[in-house]
């Protein structure tokens, strides 16, 4: 991997926010974003030996189509549901079978959401686009730019706008039930955020904070901060949530961006815990442990229920690390050129080093019946399986 392709994959996630403060018109900070986009990285350190190696064999791959915008994978059962530019496709995840795919007829801007009966996507005009049996169902204008897959649950969709507001429609025609617009910063990150189902609760990210609302009535429930921004302007004081989170029994846990980690008790409403870290991807994890990169690539391992600090690894210290992936006994992060790095859960020793199609990672690496697929933005859908 060269250094100036390493060097602009850490400048991408922080032109993330740079494109959301020009969408929102806002100029605040920009002149910070410059000197970060101008200022020299550190050099990629190198990489150390195997220590603790185990075998990933290839299951199957395949290619969906260049896939340029935030996609979140539906798992459901042994059904994969992803998008391309302008497809959704359904695979099955043992084989990599297609099960059905069906051209949306337009760009699509974030996807996918999926009961397992219908699949929901956004397109760059702020359509929402719902599929069902490889057909499109319906359609509905939403009238906000999206950069985070729908929610699909309890028989209607639910769509988190990048000005923070959330859209409700019935999934069986598309009516829409209630829309909430919130009171928030003028300054939005267009990347994806939190909609999540919990119990008869929906908890959808509110800049820094973590919510609850009635999805039947948008009745705000509870409200707490995951993170606390900080900063000398808008563009530094950017802490929405990224998703998607991490749901241990009635913990869920995500990343405030540059700001924090940490779990709600949703069923209280209240902080379990939460930890000063920097940092754009999500976290990945379950019920013992929660993994994640900081802005330098530097990976902790927290325990789930305290926050207390497992370990800590520096051996990929400014490899361009996306959202982690967890199988087996394994954490894996995908690097810029999508290399797959294996490591330890227990320690972080590394295991393994895996490489895909040399594009970077285009969705948070899932695990279906024990295996990992990665999805590239190139379109390179792969399976691995440890042993």
């Amino acid at each position: 991997m060269t250094e100036s392709r390493l060097r602009r994959a850490a400048r991408a996630r922080v032109a993330t926010a740079f494109a959301a403060a020009v969408a929102a018109g806002v100029l605040a900070g920009c002149s910070t974003i410059s000197s970060m986009f101008s200022a020299e990285k550190p050099k990629p350190k190198e990489l150390e030996p195997i220590v603790a190696p185990i075998t990933v064999r290839p299951v199957w791959n395949q290619n969906i189509g260049a896939v340029q915008f935030p996609l979140t994978v539906a798992v459901n059962g042994n059904v994969l549901t992803l998008a391309n530019d302008g497809s959704v496709v359904a695979l099955e995840a043992e084989t990599g079978r297609t099960v059905w795919r069906v051209d949306v007829g337009a760009r699509i801007s974030a996807g996918v959401g999926s009961d397992g009966s219908i699949a929901a996507v956004v397109t760059r005009d702020s359509e929402l686009i719902v599929v069902e049996g490889g057909r499109v169902k319906w359609k509905k204008v939403v009238g906000v730019r999206v950069a985070t897959a729908p929610l699909v649950a309890g028989g209607r969709i639910f769509v988190l706008g990048v000005d923070r507001s959330i859209h409700a429609y019935d999934a069986t025609d598309g009516i829409k039930l209630w829309q909430l617009q919130r009171p928030g910063d003028a300054l939005t990150l267009s990347q994806t955020g939190v909609v999540a189902a919990f119990k008869n609760t929906l908890v959808v990210g509110q800049g820094p904070r973590m919510a609850g609302l009635d999805p039947l009535t948008s009745t705000l429930r509870w409200e707490v901060p995951l993170g606390a921004p900080r900063g000398a302007n808008e563009v530094e004081r950017l802490a929405d949530l990224i998703g998607p989170v991490v749901r241990s029994g009635d913990l869920i846990c995500a990343r405030s961006f540059q700001a924090a980690v940490g779990c709600v008790d949703a069923q209280l409403g209240n902080v379990a815990w939460t930890k000063t870290v920097g940092g754009t991807d999500a976290v990945a994890g379950d019920s013992e442990l929660l993994f994640g990169a900081d802005a330098s690539d530097r990976i902790n391992a927290w325990r789930t229920a305290t926050g207390d600090i497992a370990w800590t690894s520096e051996a990929l210290m400014f490899r361009g690390l996306g959202a982690p992936g967890v199988v087996g006994q394994s954490v894996v992060f995908a690097d810029a050129e999508g290399m797959l790095h294996w490591l330890s859960r227990a320690k972080g020793e590394s295991q393994a080093r895996v490489p895909t199609d040399g594009k970077t990672t285009s969705a948070p690496p899932v695990t279906v019946n024990g295996l990992l697929i990665v999805v590239t933005r190139g379109g390179g859908v792969f399976a691995f399986r440890p042993t």
